[in-house]
């Protein structure tokens, strides 16, 4: 699929390319991830939280000592600044880490006049926001080829500061290929308007040891409805191409037609894999998307064998 924007020669133009300004995150990732607080705020916490006592590593909580339970059990160190005695609870935790991805190519910093936000700065809050509340309900967050997985109460920020840090990713549209623990589960975000066989050998990649996965596929609103009349000039703004067309009207149907094909050959390789898609336009809040995947990621769980 190429990426293109649409400028119209009767009439102004209906979106802008922040290449250069989306792209360039720095002086912006502030505001992103304290608007994915507040979406992560929005989620409900409990839809897939796990987090309960047992074995692992990390602290989680003291609790009062019952009687019965060994002595060896017992935090002195804590226990001397009280008149009880306290456990001290460690984590349950399993291998699982929830691995993300995020567009940052060229194309993702287009924004029409009808959307909320670029594709870019969508698709940073979305993956920001479920870092956020994933970690909050007790999994672990690590970021393909990026990040290692944390479990930090400051996912967001780590995840920011990796994103400004990478400048490769500007020019990679797909993930890295790697395969992840069977247990583990990908969410990609990007607008996948990549040839299908490069999406297609990505995915398989991925899930190559069984791994589930999420395709959130990040659309504008125009570019969604190609809603064009007259002549119009097609751009592709990673190849640098142009494409004068001389009736909007009649190239939009056969481009919408385009795009569902494109769609629905995602949905099959999707389905294939026991992977989920999801369609997110950036005139509709984030949060809507961000609980959508929630959900699925405690469905594909409690689908998989043993409940993960």
């Amino acid at each position: 699929m190429a990426r293109t924007r649409v400028l119209p020669q009767d009439a102004r133009s209906p979106g802008r390319t922040q290449t250069h300004e989306a792209l360039d995150l720095a002086a912006r990732m502030p505001h992103l991830v304290l608007e994915a607080r507040r979406v992560a705020a929005t989620l409900s916490h409990g839809i897939h939280g796990r987090r309960r006592a047992g074995t692992g590593e990390t602290f989680w909580q003291f609790r009062p000592f019952v009687a019965g339970e060994s002595a060896q059990r017992v935090d002195w160190r804590r226990s001397a600044r009280d008149d009880r005695l306290y456990v001290r609870e460690r984590e349950w935790e399993t291998a699982h880490t929830v691995w993300f991805w995020m567009d940052r190519s060229a194309s993702m910093g287009f924004v029409s006049d009808l959307a909320q936000a670029s594709k870019i700065e969508r698709a940073l809050v979305l993956g920001l926001a479920l870092a956020d509340a994933f970690v909050e309900g007790g999994e672990r967050v690590g970021m393909l080829g990026l990040m290692p997985p944390r479990a930090t109460r400051q996912i967001a920020e780590k995840m920011a500061e990796a994103i400004v840090a990478d400048r490769n990713a500007l020019d990679e549209d797909l993930p890295p290929r790697g395969a992840i623990s069977t247990l583990d589960e990908a969410v990609l975000i990007g607008d996948f308007l990549s040839p299908l066989n490069d999406i297609a050998a990505t995915v398989e990649a991925i899930s190559g040891r069984g791994a589930r996965g999420h395709l959130v596929m990040i659309v504008d609103p125009v570019e969604e409805t190609f809603p064009f009349q007259g002549q119009a000039v097609l751009h592709d703004l990673e190849a640098g191409l142009s494409l004068r067309v001389g009736d909007a009207a009649s190239w939009g149907r056969a481009y919408r037609d385009r795009m569902a094909q494109h769609r629905g050959a995602l949905e099959d390789l999707c389905r294939r894999r026991g992977w989920t898609m999801t369609v997110h336009r950036t005139d509709r809040p984030a949060s809507e998307a961000a609980l959508r995947l929630m959900t699925l990621v405690a469905t594909s769980r409690s689908a998989a064998p043993g409940g993960r």
